[in-house]
Formats: structure tokens, sequence, C-alpha cells
């Protein structure tokens, strides 16, 4: 399988979820984009890793694994975004020791290994069975702008009605608005858990 290099577009905050933001990325060759949704504190440690003029007073945690990969002689020559199964994209950072060039691959969370793929400066990528699977296409602002107020005027997810959240989610999937339908179907797992 041919593997698609990735670029962070963006670091979004959730319209969907409280304390959580949707991580974006683009197709280098394509108009696809991946959103990912992922925590605060990844959030930052991504955001913090993007922006060079913001120094944390002391590292992160993985600013901590960098400095350790220095200091043994460990580089990332790339991450893979290999897996996706119930809505969580699973990832695979590949390292390399320089001395002994012996490669080792190890299973990461995707936002872990995208902070740590921004501080290696090595690629990212995914496979097209994953873009099929969860991109959007890459739509202009005014596009988003019409969806953000729509989400911003609908009533609080709790007081839909099992029915009326299965008809948002398969809604959602048609519009390719993978954000919300995940959001959908986690609350239809809760209510019928």
């Amino acid at each position: 399988m041919n593997l698609i290099q990735l670029n962070i577009s963006a670091i979004r905050q959730s319209d969907a979820q409280n304390n959580a933001y949707v991580l974006l990325l683009n197709e280098t060759v394509g108009k696809r984009q991946l959103p990912i949704v992922i925590g605060w504190c990844e959030a930052r440690a991504i955001a913090v890793a993007l922006d060079s003029e913001e120094k944390p007073e002391r590292p992160l945690t993985h600013d901590l694994f960098k400095s350790f990969g220095d200091s043994f002689n460990i580089s990332i020559s790339k991450v893979v975004i290999h897996k996706l199964i119930e809505g969580v994209f699973h990832s695979t950072f590949y390292c390399k020791n320089t001395l002994s060039k012996e490669d080792i691959e190890i299973d990461a969370r995707t936002s872990d290994a995208i902070a740590i793929a921004i501080r290696f400066s090595c690629p990212i990528f995914t496979y097209e069975d994953i873009l099929s699977r969860a991109s959007i296409l890459n739509v202009g602002s005014s596009d988003k702008q019409s969806s953000k107020k729509k989400i911003a005027k609908e009533k609080k997810i709790s007081m839909h009605s099992l029915k009326e959240l299965q008809e948002a989610l398969k809604e959602s999937i048609k519009i390719e608005d993978y954000e919300k339908a995940s959001v959908l179907r986690d609350e239809i797992k809760r209510r019928t858990s």
C-alpha cells in the first residue's frame, strides 16, 4: 500500500465536544483533510511545537522524548497513521538508532506521534483506506462558517431522542461532518449500552 503524506493544517477548538480540539491534517497532493479529535493537553503540545517562539519554562513530555532521543542517537524517520477502529486512529512512529542502524516501530496515540514528529521534523503519512473512510474535503471558509452557525443553533445533544440522534448521525455522515458524527455515535452508544 502506498503512503500518502499529510501536513498539519490547523488545530481548532471542537464545536461539538467540551475540552476537545480537532487537528486537521491535509494531504500534500489533493484536497482532503483528515480531522482527528484530540484533547486539550495534546493540542497544546502540538501547538507549542509548531510555534517556535513559545518556549515552555520546563520541557513538556514530548520535548523530553526528543532530548532522550538525541542523547541516545535515536531519530524518528516517519509517523504513519495506519489504522482506524471505531473512530480511533492508531499510529506508529519509526525509530532508528543512528549508530547501530537498528530500526524499531513503536505504537503510539496519534496525537503523541504527531507531537513527536514535529519535534523530530519527520513526515506524517497515512493510507488511502483511512483517507477514503475518514477524510473530508477541504472546503472554503464560508462553508465552514455556515456549518458552525448551524451547530451553534442546535439544541444540546442530551435533549434529543435516540431516534433523532440516529437520524442526525446519518445526516452528519452524509454531509461528511465526521466530528459531529463521532459525538452522535458516542451518545448513541452511551444510551444503548
